[in-house]
């Protein structure tokens, strides 16, 4: 029998969107189907946020900060206002912290939801897409009662939150809730045990626990191959150690184990949803009472002098920030994430650096992919849920 031989060849993946999550290239060397090195290529997306950052003042960041990560936004100005209220000394209030503590765990299960509809898109299970992007659209329904915005609501500010909860909202997230827990057994029995989505997943794009640790992964990623690292947990804040919560973790390090984690992540949310929506009264402080930094009530603003003066000068000069740096880590969607704040003591940021997971994970890519097969790519780009607005920013 002939011998038969193969010669290496050179693919470029991209750039373009090889899994909906951003403009990514991967340059591929190949032996038939065998990936022999792979190269990601980032930068095709440079928004030049964080330089933009210094040109801005500080209440004026936040719109910018939740458009690097699109898919987490609110969770992105919480940490940036995490970072500048410690700056500035403030304590807010503990309404404000459980507010905040239900935005983003919405905003958490928000994110899974888009990973798990394009994910599942990508391996063939068109369906699940159609499912998540359909409850997902509740949650949109939420920013949009938070502040007009579906995507991008800059409700999250310095110091507390724009303004208070809108009518209905209590219930518009308890009725989500109820309903939720049954849809994601749905689209477990879609997929979970699927024949063949347990061969597309099972075994495929495996990084072990020492080389998660070694690329400093974090989030589900890290998780799904058991390192139990977990922000809420090593370092909380908004009072995340007084909710009641597990922390999913796994051991295979493959793409259905980081399936798993995220769909347990996303039923861990709806407990933290529900502790908190019990815990924030109806009517109380959504800021500090800080002059300072909060406006004065518009039906002072229209009857007082002083409160004229003072919201004038809050909205046309903004406010400064002692001088000094800050770094406060959140749990985000994709794991670890925050913002480094470095103030000159003036009304503008000197410099804003995020650390971004997406990246992390781009870079570990090539362990997760050499030697695997080329039809297998976009099932572990997939199953690593980057978001290239937060790696090129």
């Amino acid at each position: 029998m002939a011998e038969i031989k193969t010669e290496v060849m050179t693919v470029n993946m991209g750039p373009q969107h090889p899994s909906t999550h951003g403009v990514l290239r991967l340059v591929l060397e190949l032996d038939g189907e065998t990936i022999l090195s792979a190269v990601p290529t980032i930068g095709f997306l440079h928004t030049g946020i964080e330089k933009t950052c210094e040109q801005k003042k500080w209440q004026q960041v936040v719109p910018l900060v939740e458009r690097m990560d699109y898919l987490s936004a609110q969770s992105n100005s919480m940490a940036y206002c995490l970072s500048v209220e410690k700056l500035l000394g403030l304590a807010i209030p503990q309404r404000v912290a459980d507010i905040r503590v239900l935005i983003a765990e919405l905003q958490r299960i928000n994110s899974h939801l888009v990973w798990l509809g394009t994910h599942g898109m990508e391996v063939g299970a068109v369906s699940v897409m159609l499912y998540c992007f359909g409850e997902r659209e509740l949650l949109l329904n939420m920013n949009e009662m938070l502040a007009g915005f579906r995507m991008f609501p800059s409700y999250m500010r310095v110091g507390g939150l724009r303004e208070d909860l809108p009518r209905g909202f209590h219930e518009a997230v308890r009725g989500f809730l109820d309903r939720f827990p049954s849809k994601l057994d749905t689209f477990e029995d879609l997929l979970t045990h699927n024949e063949i989505y347990l061969k597309r997943t099972q075994g495929v794009g495996v990084i072990s626990k020492d080389d998660a640790i070694g690329y400093g992964l974090v989030g589900p990623i890290a998780r799904s191959a058991g390192v139990a690292y977990d922000v809420r947990r090593q370092f909380p804040y908004l009072g995340y150690e007084t909710y009641a919560f597990d922390v999913p973790v796994q051991g295979a390090g493959d793409v259905y184990a980081r399936y798993q984690v995220r769909v347990q992540e996303m039923r861990e949310s709806v407990k933290i949803c529900r502790q908190a929506l019990e815990r924030i009264a109806p009517v109380g402080p959504y800021a500090v009472d800080d002059p300072r930094i909060t406006p004065p009530p518009k039906d002072r603003v229209y009857t007082e002098m002083e409160a004229l003066i003072q919201h004038f000068l809050i909205h046309s000069q903004g406010f400064t920030v002692p001088a000094g740096e800050a770094y406060v880590p959140v749990e985000g969607p994709r794991g670890e994430h925050g913002f480094y704040v470095l103030s000159d003591g003036t009304n503008r940021p000197w410099r804003i650096k995020s650390r971004a997971p997406s990246l992390l994970a781009c870079q570990a890519l090539e362990k997760m992919i050499v030697g695997g097969l080329i039809a297998d790519v976009i099932a572990v780009i997939g199953s690593i849920d980057v978001v290239m607005g937060d790696v090129d920013r």
